[in-house]
């Protein structure tokens, strides 16, 4: 195996890594930010948890962030929650590092 092919498969496996750590990131930030808005909804216990499951869910719509915001804007207007956009788009941004932290961490 030359030089240039073991660099090129060490680049592939850097890749695959990275992606795989970007799902499972943006996968468990979306359980987050779907535990934070059912706080905020007034769910607790197994009602979060679905509740969450389903934000999880709603990211497989479409490309993006936009899905997700979009579920927890309309159930959050739906509730009649005081949530702007601003709020929630940065608590996205939030629990994005917080769930590459704890995927980091191994928790």
């Amino acid at each position: 195996m030359t030089t240039f092919e073991k660099r090129r498969e060490g680049y592939e496996s850097k890749f695959a890594r990275d992606e795989e750590l970007r799902f499972r990131a943006l996968a468990r930030r979306n359980k987050l930010l779907g535990l934070w808005a059912a706080e905020k909804l007034g769910k607790s216990g197994d009602d979060a948890q679905a509740y969450a499951r389903e934000v999880v869910r709603a990211d497989m719509q479409e490309a993006g962030d936009e899905d997700v915001f979009q579920k927890i804007r309309g159930d959050f207007d739906a509730a009649g929650v005081a949530q702007s956009d601003h709020q929630i788009r940065r608590t996205m941004e939030e629990l994005t590092v917080e769930a590459v932290a704890q995927i980091e961490a191994g928790t």
